[in-house]
């Protein structure tokens, strides 16, 4: 693959789902995705759980708007859709495994379902309802790059855009429902916009989050979708704190890799102390998923 077939463009949807109306929010998924498309958008990517909503009263519920995956409702319209406009997505979901369930975001292709990401780092009330992922930190090959996947709150800790590094991410793809940080004060970058700045630029990796906006049973969702490049720069957005919106950016993905040789004696990568610490932090990796879609 050559440079030039890796230039990528890449959609943010930022949207406001409403918990308990899945077929509404797939709709309006659906929507947005077409639109990105039609602006020639290769790599799409969604907020968290934008198929159920995010605030749920209780485990019970939780449950009852969980889907298999691939073959619940919403994956199969997401495949669909993807078949038609060629596309990639990536896409957060309320996933049902037997009886158990994950904040998951699937990596859906052309050719179909690649993959699922759950979620390692659970934030607050998340832990009454989901399981810590049990998948760890995989890597999708695709035709337009390697893409790694986190889900919010996994953006906290430098271990996750590390081992999707290590795997030989290109990109990281972020659903995501960022909340208010406190202490943050008035017209300045929201600290998961700070986060995902500093972990491109520490990693060489470019990163693309999609949030949502709105309110949800009193609980605030602060928008500010990103994407940035594998420099820590953004290459979009922040887009708006509280407006649906779609953010867009051309990507020439083989840069994260190629340039990670910052100087004549310094590469980001190849500087790590291993002598001193493991290569892989303690986590058993492998280095590439050989999924391709």
């Amino acid at each position: 693959m050559n440079k030039q077939q890796n230039i990528v463009k890449i959609a943010c949807i930022q949207m406001k789902p409403t918990v308990g109306e899945k077929e509404k929010n797939l709709w309006r998924s659906i929507q947005a995705i077409a639109k990105a498309a039609t602006q020639g958008a290769k790599l799409i990517v969604l907020p968290e759980l934008c198929n159920s909503g995010y605030v749920f009263k209780d485990r019970n519920e939780a449950w009852k708007l969980s889907e298999l995956v691939p073959n619940g409702a919403t994956c199969q319209a997401w495949i669909e859709l993807a078949a038609k406009h060629q596309i990639y997505l990536v896409a957060g979901i309320d996933e049902r495994e037997d009886d158990r369930l994950y904040n998951s975001a699937v990596v859906i292709g052309p050719k179909g379902y690649i993959g699922t990401y759950r979620k390692v780092h659970l934030w607050n009330e998340e832990n009454s309802f989901f399981e810590p992922g049990n998948l760890g930190f995989p890597v999708f090959k695709t035709e337009i790059g390697r893409i790694g996947v986190l889900i919010c709150y996994d953006g906290w800790f430098c271990e996750s855009y590390r081992l999707s590094t290590l795997q030989e991410a290109d990109i990281i793809c972020i659903p995501t429902n960022w909340v208010p940080i406190p202490g943050q004060a008035e017209n300045r970058e929201s600290m998961a916009n700070i986060l995902m700045m500093a972990a491109a630029h520490t990693n060489s990796v470019f990163i693309a989050a999609a949030d949502r906006v709105g309110v949800e049973r009193n609980q605030t969702f602060i928008g500010q979708s990103l994407i940035v490049s594998h420099t820590g720069w953004p290459i979009a957005g922040p887009a708006s704190p509280d407006r649906e919106e779609i953010i867009y950016a051309e990507a020439n993905l083989a840069d994260a890799k190629d340039k990670r040789q910052w100087s004549k004696y310094n590469h980001i990568i190849g500087d790590r102390r291993t002598d001193l610490y493991d290569e892989t932090l303690g986590a058993k990796v492998a280095l590439v998923s050989s999924m391709v879609g």
